[in-house]
């Protein structure tokens, strides 16, 4: 710890220049005692250290004593510092780990590809979560990624969406993935390989076993494929509708980006009234009448027979709440009419 600490105001010294006892304490996050015997033990060391006493003194380095990496070409330092994502990391429980690597590399970096990775960091920026969507809690999920990096067991308690609710799974962590602003879990579970949301891990042990992590597992070609597979499994129907030009421009603003995709790819050619036909991927008839509600009057469902009832019943539903325009409704429906029905004059 201490000689790791060491380092670290090394490396301070070296990217900021004269720095105060008391802004590398602050920085190092220890008392000023410390940072004194700490540099007492940098000048044993060999490295060349001093102090400047007085209001604008300091700590700080002999001129010219730096390192550097070579080879490293401007767009490859500029990647590096957009890279690091401390969001995620520091979900992890990687943040100060992030911090010390991304000090290190700009001790070790010259000047004017420190500056570019730092101009790279102030103007491009990773927010991964939705519009509209509160980051997931993942309380776990420290816990999770040290026994992925360990090759650890776990016991967890998951909350799952069928009976029974709350399931017990001893697991062999293969892996952690950030999708979409929710983090996953890709474990082991027995023979098989599957996908847990971390965020509703409702608890989590450590077991003192470890397992063997198989040497053929690519992470990135997994999760790939489960992601193909779960859209498709999750769509396992289909609409054929009629909508128009404009309504199959908005459909990436109101429809799920899998049934957006789907329905855009099999679009037709429009008619002379700006009308096509298309194929729209569904998981139910229920969740279909809620996703094309959206659309309004721009788009008609021509199949199957029970969503085109559904929407018919809904359309005329809506149409006894609210009169065309320019005619007047006397109120609100009576209380023992049917759903929709409006009285009129």
């Amino acid at each position: 710890m201490r000689a790791s600490r060491l380092v670290s105001l090394l490396l301070l010294l070296q990217t900021r220049g004269r720095m105060t006892a008391q802004q590398l304490a602050d920085a190092l996050e220890v008392s000023v005692r410390t940072v004194y015997r700490d540099v007492e033990s940098l000048g044993a060391a060999g490295v060349p250290v001093y102090a400047d006493r007085g209001p604008t003194g300091g700590y700080q380095l002999l001129e010219g004593y730096r390192t550097r990496l070579t080879g490293m070409t401007a767009p490859e330092a500029e990647a590096l510092f957009l890279a690091g994502m401390p969001g995620p990391a520091a979900d992890l429980g990687l943040g100060p780990v992030l911090a010390a690597a991304e000090l290190k590399l700009l001790a070790a970096l010259p000047d004017e590809l420190a500056d570019r990775g730092g101009r790279a960091r102030q103007r491009f920026h990773l927010d991964a979560p939705g519009w509209f969507r509160n980051t997931e809690p993942t309380p776990h999920l420290t816990a999770l990624a040290r026994a992925v990096w360990e090759d650890r067991l776990v016991e967890i308690r998951y909350q799952r969406w069928k009976t029974p609710r709350e399931v017990t799974r001893v697991l062999a962590p293969l892996g952690v993935v950030l999708k979409a602003g929710r983090w996953y879990l890709v474990a082991r579970s027995g023979e098989q390989v599957r996908t847990y949301r971390v965020g509703a891990v409702l608890d989590v042990v450590l077991l003192d076993e470890w397992f063997d992590r198989p040497a053929d597992f690519d992470l990135a070609g997994f999760w790939r494929e489960w992601t193909e597979r779960y859209e498709r499994g999750v769509y396992r129907g289909e609409a054929r509708v009629r909508m128009t030009v404009a309504a199959l421009e908005f459909l990436p603003y109101v429809f799920p980006p899998a049934m957006s995709r789907a329905a855009r790819a099999a679009a037709g050619e429009p008619d002379e009234h700006g009308w096509l036909e298309t194929a729209v991927p569904i998981e139910s008839v229920k969740h279909a009448q809620v996703e094309l509600l959206k659309l309004g009057a721009e788009v008609e469902v021509l199949a199957p027979a029970e969503l085109r009832d559904r929407l018919a019943a809904t359309a005329h539903a809506l149409a006894g709440l609210y009169p065309a325009p320019g005619a007047e409704s006397v109120g609100a429906p009576d209380a023992g009419a049917p759903t929709g029905a409006a009285v009129r004059r």
